[in-house]
């Protein structure tokens, strides 16, 4: 071929096709398209050379890549990229979340609710349907200055439809205490809603692979762009992926600050890692984290906080 078809449309009309598939499980029969849609869609699309790969799409909403079939690579044609590939691009969206104007609570409260109608509904990942109990959306303070990201529901969430409810979640609802706040005043949410499959296993987690973690991030995002909070933290690899899309160990990224879409990430170890090691050093890395995190969103810090976890 003489050019390419520029990546910005081919995510566009992916996304355009994932949202058509969501709304019909949902059990929407039909969708309106107006007559100045029809002329544009039916406007040829103009062809372009270049020796650089196209710049990223900015992806918002519920029009997100679709994994669909595509050209192999030796065809002549543009390959699909690997799905760890399409969360890094969509995590990497360069448009930032900047702070609008005041929402009235309930304007707020009410897109969050529309959202959740959305989501609890979805069956996008069959397999994911059929195995789950519930769809874990989130839950917290819509209005929270502060926002976790974990991996994915367990065994407990995915019985009570809560997140971070099982041994993990406990331990994380201590940190959070000891940071002077509680659950309730922050919002807690996955990169994953429902919980990962284990076929011909009755107990037991598996890391959400690539193409479900590119199929439910715009969720994610979209509760994100809601809350708008000051600072995000991501709790383990997982969650420092599908934000970031880094795939690099969690010990090289924590304790430094890093930024999604304009808000500040703070990348540390999920609660699990610290059930599994529970040694002074590693409890105390983890609350250095959330010191920085409460100097960030300007939470007073008393001189027994600053103490915790440190040898006598």
């Amino acid at each position: 071929m003489s050019g390419f078809v520029s990546t910005d449309y081919d995510l566009f009309l992916d996304g355009t096709i994932r949202h058509l598939k969501r709304l019909k499980a949902m059990g929407t029969r039909y969708v309106a398209v107006n007559t100045e849609i029809l002329n544009a869609l039916s406007t040829p699309l103009p062809r372009r050379r270049s020796t650089s790969p196209p710049p990223d799409v900015p992806l918002t909403g519920p029009l997100v890549p679709n994994t669909i079939d595509r050209p192999r690579a030796g065809s002549g044609q543009q390959a699909e990229p690997s799905g760890s590939d399409r969360v890094s691009k969509l995590a990497s969206n360069p448009q930032p979340i900047t702070p609008s104007e005041p929402q009235a609570k309930e304007t707020k409260e009410a897109a969050m609710e529309t959202l959740r109608k959305e989501v609890l509904a979805c069956q996008i990942c069959p397999h994911l349907a059929r195995a789950r109990q519930q769809v874990v959306f989130g839950v917290g303070n819509v209005h929270a200055d502060l926002m976790f990201v974990g991996e994915a529901p367990g065994a407990d969430e995915d019985e009570q439809g809560e997140p971070f409810v099982g041994k993990a979640g406990q331990l994380l609802t201590r940190i959070i205490q000891a940071m002077g706040l509680s659950r309730d005043l922050v919002y807690i949410g996955n990169i994953l809603k429902c919980r990962p499959d284990t076929p011909g296993q009755t107990s037991g987690n598996r890391k959400p692979t690539p193409e479900e973690m590119q199929t439910c991030l715009p969720h994610l995002i979209r509760q994100i762009e809601i809350i708008q909070p000051k600072v995000l933290v991501a709790l383990g690899a997982t969650a420092v992926e599908g934000l970031l899309g880094k795939t690099i160990g969690i010990t090289k990224l924590r304790g430094n600050f890093r930024e999604y879409r304009g808000i500040p990430v703070m990348p540390t170890y999920h609660p699990a890692y610290l059930l599994r090691n529970q040694s002074l050093a590693t409890k105390r890395e983890v609350w250095e984290d959330m010191l920085q995190v409460m100097e960030k969103i300007g939470l007073p810090i008393s001189e027994k906080q600053r103490k915790f976890f440190l040898k006598s």
